[in-house]
Parts: structure tokens; C-alpha cells; sequence
């Protein structure tokens, strides 16, 4: 084949493939809402600060819903189905237990209908709401791209997909792939762990009998695990215990990749992309400048929010259940 025709070849398929992306980037819009519904994001702002002046949870909540939804069945808002007599949703998967917060959506949604019924997707409400607490928290404002459709089908069964705490770096590449997201992806949305905070269950395996040789994580930085132990002992009979995620688990920051480096990254899945190569200097670079990981963070989220857009779905009256 000459160089020529290769050459055809090569531009003919980085068209096909940019004509793909825009595509699938299409369906969705900044400015879907501005003729049907001006209001929708203020009224979802103040759905989210309201809730959070109560609960200083909510924060967290929200945006670890936003990645929980999107990396099921893409983002459809199947997370916020309720469980029927014949069906368990994803809501009662054992990672989402934990999320809780579904009230503010549905404050938020009630409001909504009123303002402009049967209009904004419960899917999108998720999305403005994970943005918003992003930037009520010191974080980075991006325009949320709309016009997501909600999904009809929600099964606890599915949440097993959701990246496990325990997972190595060769495990989280594989399970961002699979959703169209890259190592950088990979790297940057688990910086939104600044905001989070977990129950001793997710990391009590890397505090106690560990391996045959290190009874405790070797990675994990000494004085810290020893104050980890002690909030967390084995056995573990205070089911509240846990830790945050960073030491400024209220302010969105760049801390996350800080205690990375030092080896004070709670999951093993956080500490692993410090230990491994392919990640080690993606999260060094975040810890060193705070303005590249604001960037990135924005750019990784416009990413996670295109992942199964529905545009054929239907917009749900009532967030829990289907119409």
C-alpha cells in the first residue's frame, strides 16, 4: 500500500471518529433549558445549598451519587429509582447505602414541576447537583451539559460493577475503560474522594492481617494507620466509625493527592495510584498545583456526564418511580 493511501486512510478515520464524538456529545447541550425552563438551575442550587446548610453530608453525597449513577447504566438517574415488591434498585445496592440524600433531588424536582412541568430530567438534576456542590464547596465551575432522558430499569445486582475500594490500578483502568473514561479520567475523578469520608468496613482489610508477611498495609504511612487502628479495631463493633478522605474533607481542594504522596490515601484503590507508575505522576502533578486539577476535574466530569446518555428515555414526574 503506498504512503498516500495510508495517508487517505488515516485522515478518513480521524473523521469518522470526530464526526462520532461530536455526536455523542450532541445529544447534550449547556443550554438546553434557557427557552423551556431560564429558572432550572438556580432552583436546583438552592434545592442543594438549602440542604447542605442541615448537613454537612450532603455535599459528598450528591457528588458520589453522580458517579454511582453514571457508571451503572451510564447517567439515567436509575439510582434514584425506589425498590418495588418485585424489584431491589440500585439505591439498595450495598455501595449506595450509603449515599442517602435522594431527599434533595426530590426537593429539587418538586419544585421543578412546578416551575416548568414535565420538563427537567431527573438525570440532569443530578448532574447540575454534583457541579453545584463541587463549586459551594471551593471547587470548579463548569457549564453542565443537558438534556439527558431518565432510564426505566434500575437493579441492585448492577451496583457490583461500581470500582471496588480493595481494586490495584490494572482494575480501575479496566473498569474507567469500560465507560469510555482514560487514566487520566481515572485519576482526576478520584479526586473528588476531597469530599469524602468512609466507614472502617472499606478499609479495615488494609489495618489488620493485611498479608502472611505485613499484618498492616506497608504503603500506608505508619502513624497514620496506628491512628486509623484505633478508630477502627478488629473487630470493628461501631458500625459509624470511618475516616475522611482528606484532611479538609468540607473544602474541595487538591489535599486528596497530598495525603497520597505521603501515604495517607484511606482506600487502597487511592493509595494504589500514588504506588503505580502509570498514575504515580498524574497525582503528583495534581498535588503540586491545585489550578490544574480544578481543570482537569471539570474537564473529566463534562466526560463522566456524556457516559449512556439516553436520549429516548422519558422525563419522570416523580424521581423514584418510573411514569
Amino acid at each position: 500500500m503506498s504512503a498516500q493511501a495510508t495517508k487517505t486512510i488515516f485522515f478518513t478515520s480521524l473523521f469518522i471518529l470526530s464526526i462520532s464524538v461530536l455526536r455523542s456529545q450532541g445529544a447534550l447541550d449547556g443550554h438546553y433549558y434557557d427557552q423551556t425552563c431560564p429558572q432550572a438551575e438556580s432552583i436546583i442550587a438552592q434545592a442543594v445549598r438549602n440542604a447542605t446548610i442541615y448537613d454537612s453530608k450532603v455535599p459528598a453525597r450528591l457528588l458520589r451519587m453522580f458517579f454511582h449513577d453514571c457508571f451503572i447504566r451510564g447517567c439515567d438517574a436509575s439510582i434514584l429509582l425506589d425498590s418495588t415488591p418485585e424489584n431491589k434498585a440500585e439505591k439498595d445496592g450495598p455501595p449506595n447505602v450509603s449515599v442517602r440524600a435522594f431527599y434533595v433531588i426530590d426537593d429539587a424536582k418538586a419544585k421543578l414541576e412546578k416551575a416548568c412541568p414535565n420538563t427537567v430530567s431527573c438525570a440532569d438534576i443530578v448532574a447540575v447537583a454534583a457541579r453545584d456542590v463541587v463549586t459551594m464547596s471551593g471547587g470548579p465551575f463548569w457549564n453542565v451539559l443537558k438534556g439527558r432522558k431518565d432510564g426505566r430499569v434500575s437493579n441492585a445486582n448492577d451496583t457490583v460493577n461500581l470500582p471496588a475500594p480493595f481494586l490495584n490500578v490494572t482494575g480501575l483502568i479496566q473498569s474507567f475503560a469500560k465507560r469510555g473514561l482514560e487514566i487520566k479520567d481515572l485519576v482526576t475523578l478520584s479526586g473528588g474522594h476531597t469530599l469524602g469520608f468512609s466507614q472502617c468496613a472499606s478499609f479495615l482489610p488494609r489495618l489488620h492481617n493485611f498479608s502472611a508477611v505485613h499484618d498492616t498495609d506497608p504503603s500506608m504511612n505508619p502513624n497514620f494507620a496506628t491512628m486509623l487502628k484505633t478508630k477502627c479495631p478488629n473487630p470493628n463493633t461501631n458500625g459509624i466509625a470511618g475516616q475522611v478522605l482528606d484532611s479538609t474533607a468540607a473544602q474541595f481542594d487538591n489535599d486528596y493527592y497530598k495525603q497520597l504522596v505521603a501515604g495517607k490515601g484511606v482506600f487502597l484503590s487511592d493509595q494504589s495510584l500514588y504506588i503505580d507508575e502509570r498514575t504515580r505522576a498524574i497525582v503528583e502533578s495534581y498535588a503540586n498545583d491545585q489550578k490544574l486539577f480544578f481543570s482537569e476535574f471539570a474537564s473529566s466530569m463534562i466526560k463522566l456526564g456524556n457516559v449512556g446518555v439516553i436520549e429516548a428515555g422519558e422525563v419522570r414526574l416523580n424521581c423514584r418511580r418510573a411514569n
